[in-house]
């Protein structure tokens, strides 16, 4: 029983911890744009893309 009076006070520094590390995460906007990371990823060419063939029947606009 006498575990629990160090168990207890440090459990509870513990979940303090991890309570502030989220509450810094959110207001550090870690949590803002969860998907624009991954798209970036799939996004990200080098060149650009090829030209499109203009029509020479077609009418200028």
């Amino acid at each position: 029983m006498d575990i629990l009076l160090l168990l207890i006070p440090v459990s509870l520094l513990v979940v303090g911890g991890i309570a502030w590390v989220l509450l810094w995460a959110a207001k550090h906007g870690q949590f803002d744009d969860l998907e624009g990371p991954a798209h970036s990823v799939l996004m990200d060419d080098d060149r650009p893309p090829p030209a499109k063939p203009r029509d020479k029947d077609a009418p200028d606009a």
